[in-house]
């Protein structure tokens, strides 16, 4: 069962959200909340498994609470994984969003099997960008380092990277090429380190800009 915090300042998208999502089968709704003060009391306390996190909210910001759920302190477990859901698709919130730990960026317009595919994708340790989204990160984030293609990667290594562009989790990863889970973490933290990018979410973008071709 997948465990959801919903947070948003809209009681109506707020709700309706909800309910679209407490229909499924696979997940429950922990909590909702109005401000990113509420979202970060929630968060420690009900412990969900992906936070849905609108950016623009009264106090605290939706990118800082992301920031601070995304990054919780020593002892307390993993952390959940933040989806941005927001009318603003501007290229600072898209980026913003991201460095501050959101594993997926969906524009609030997406319909309702985009948001629960998003939330299980989130859930399983994928990456998730909405239509349109991808490409203006993709063109703001190419210029922070310089070209570097495959970094030199076996096949099975690209392999592994095909799977993280596709958005699949280590687990995922394991079982389609028959590898242990551990050899599957060391993969990851190689392909990671060849292509000088600090997480998954960047080796995704690398892939999707044709910066790290996979042929």
């Amino acid at each position: 069962m997948i465990r959801v915090l919903i947070v948003d300042d809209h009681p109506m998208f707020r709700d309706g959200l909800a309910g679209s999502l407490a229909r499924l089968s696979d997940v429950e709704i922990v909590g909702t909340a109005a401000s990113g003060e509420e979202a970060l009391e929630l968060a420690a306390t009900m412990r969900p498994d992906v936070v849905l996190m609108d950016l623009n909210l009264p106090g605290i910001s939706g990118v800082e609470a992301t920031r601070r759920i995304a990054t919780p302190a020593t002892g307390d477990g993993p952390a959940p994984a933040v989806l941005a859901v927001t009318m603003v698709d501007d290229d600072d919130t898209v980026l913003a969003a991201l460095r501050a730990g959101a594993v997926g960026y969906i524009l609030k317009g997406s319909t309702g099997e985009e948001v629960a595919a998003a939330t299980r994708t989130a859930a399983s340790g994928g990456a998730v960008f909405g239509p349109g989204i991808a490409a203006r990160v993709l063109a703001l984030s190419t210029g922070r380092r310089p070209p570097h293609r495959d970094g030199g990667l076996t096949d099975r290594e690209r392999d592994v990277l095909t799977m993280i562009a596709e958005g699949a989790s280590n687990a995922q990863i394991a079982r389609a090429l028959g590898l242990s889970l551990k050899t599957v973490q060391n993969y990851v933290s190689r392909v990671l380190d060849k292509l000088q990018v600090a997480d998954r979410t960047q080796a995704a973008l690398r892939v999707r800009d044709g910066r790290a071709p996979l042929g």
